[in-house]
């Protein structure tokens, strides 16, 4: 599509307010169409401007244009071979926070590895290393179970755990599990019902994490245990290592209860879409 002068865009934009719904809806699609390359433009008109309706309009659009790439980005994330876990957060991460960089938040989580790495030692036992893990992660840097504010959807936007080191069970985990895969330590997600933990899974051991109280270890009778008191039986799925699709599933679903619970149906819709995206 021919790209349009700047004297072009201004009078498209200035259309947006237009007392014809025809005129307005033709604008928009025509917006819309020219893909998020137009973001900085349509902001720099929005700082520019002293009209509230069109500033909202233009807001729209923003959010329309953000969301479309959004869902490009996991759509081609759901189609990589590896799913690689750090990218898939980061794509869920800029629903909320749309100018997030990846990179940015690859080298947030490379100092906490970082952090880890330091404290190592050679030929210790797996309940060691995760000791370690446990002390720096949960003492150290002080990570721990928003349990006030359980529900809110920033538990589930990466970014925002590593601020305010608060999260939800899969988000704490997942920085759990980051830290660990670079250690190169066989340790994997683990989808309970009502809560996710991590598994220690070797050829010498096998234990299960929750991160959620800090890294306390337990084992195999202590999730079926688990289970009977949810009245619910066991199943593989429940013992076994999950995808990193699985969790991005997960944290996905997070989002939906959250918006849910603050009454955000919009919200609640476009996040379903992403859902229907990872689950094609």
């Amino acid at each position: 599509m021919k790209e349009l002068t700047d004297q072009e865009l201004n009078a498209l934009i200035s259309l947006l307010d237009d007392d014809d719904p025809e005129v307005k809806t033709h604008v928009q699609d025509k917006i819309i169409s020219l893909g998020h390359s137009i973001i900085p433009f349509l902001e720099k008109k929005w700082e520019d401007s002293f009209n509230p309706q069109l500033q909202k309009e233009i807001e729209d659009l923003v959010h329309s244009l953000q969301f479309s790439q959004l869902k490009e980005r996991l759509y081609d994330w759901v189609n990589t071979p590896d799913q690689d876990l750090l990218t898939g957060l980061w794509i869920i991460n800029t629903y909320q926070y749309p100018d997030l960089e990846f990179d940015k938040l690859n080298t947030d989580m490379h100092q906490i590895y970082f952090d880890v790495w330091t404290a190592f030692k050679n030929n210790l036992s797996p309940h060691e290393q995760i000791r370690i893990i446990n002390n720096v992660l949960f003492n150290t840097l002080r990570f721990s179970a928003n349990t006030k504010n359980f529900h809110s959807p920033g538990n589930s936007m990466l970014s925002n755990v590593l601020d305010t080191k608060k999260g939800n069970p899969i988000s704490l985990c997942a920085i759990y599990l980051l830290v660990a895969k670079k250690l190169g330590l066989p340790i994997y997600g683990v989808n309970l019902p009502n809560l996710f933990v991590l598994t220690y899974k070797s050829v010498d051991a096998n234990f299960y994490i929750n991160a959620f109280n800090k890294g306390l270890v337990f084992n195999r009778q202590d999730i079926h245990n688990y289970l009977n008191h949810l009245k619910i039986e066991p199943r593989d799925v429940f013992f076994e290592p999950c995808s990193n699709k699985d969790i991005v599933v997960r944290t996905i679903r997070n989002l939906i209860v959250a918006f849910e619970k603050l009454g955000e149906s919009e919200k609640v819709d476009e996040i379903k879409e992403l859902l229907n995206i990872v689950n094609e």
